[in-house]
């Protein structure tokens, strides 16, 4: 009969030597993948921002800006060409996410942004808001973003935010379609009755 010890030293077995060079050479692959990966990513950024190089500069902010008629804290998500919310506008720092401080006054709407370029657009480029899920890639839920519709040089541009307080987003689509409705009535009419005169 075997003695138990024998039975315990036959079951066992020397621990697998870890293979320090393949792990090593497995690292270091994934990490010039990545990297790779994020070159091409920048590139990318770069080429659409040299094929948007058309866009004009961004307006400033008008120095007499007016009473405002609403105040917004919170992000902007981005712009993108209207109606196509996947083709971001990078071009004139409009695809840098970041905090944003919305006015809105009768000379229009004025975007400022911590650690990114402000802009203004004019109350007759505005075209229009309403409330949306997605814009450049960023997804919500429906009705989280504030989408601005707004025309600069020869583009239609809409631009998403969301406040800090989401139930603000009505009033301010209300605010913004009667604005942008009223101006772009206003401009048509004084070009209608200059052509007229002709």
């Amino acid at each position: 009969m075997t003695p138990p010890l024998i039975h315990l030293a036959e079951a066992q077995k020397s621990a697998p030597v870890t293979d320090w060079a393949a792990r090593i050479g497995w690292v270091v692959g994934l990490l010039v993948f990545v990297v790779f990966v994020y070159w091409l990513m920048r590139q990318g950024w770069k080429w659409r921002g040299t094929l948007q190089g058309d866009l004009p500069e961004l307006p400033a902010t008008p120095a007499d800006l007016g009473e405002p008629r609403l105040t917004l804290s919170g992000r902007y998500h981005g712009s993108t060409t209207a109606g196509q919310w996947l083709d971001r506008i990078v071009a004139r720092g409009l695809g840098t996410r970041s905090r944003a401080e919305l006015t809105l006054t009768d000379q229009g709407l004025d975007v400022v942004r911590p650690g990114a370029e402000d802009f203004f657009v004019p109350a007759a480029a505005l075209r229009g808001a309403r409330l949306d899920k997605g814009i450049a890639g960023k997804v919500l839920p429906e009705g989280g973003l504030l989408i601005v519709t707004w025309r600069h040089g020869d583009k239609e541009i809409d631009s998403g935010f969301r406040s800090d307080r989401a139930g603000e987003h009505p009033a301010w689509v209300e605010a913004l379609n009667r604005l942008g409705t009223t101006e772009h009535s206003t401009s048509t009419t004084e070009h209608t009755e200059t052509e007229g005169a002709r």
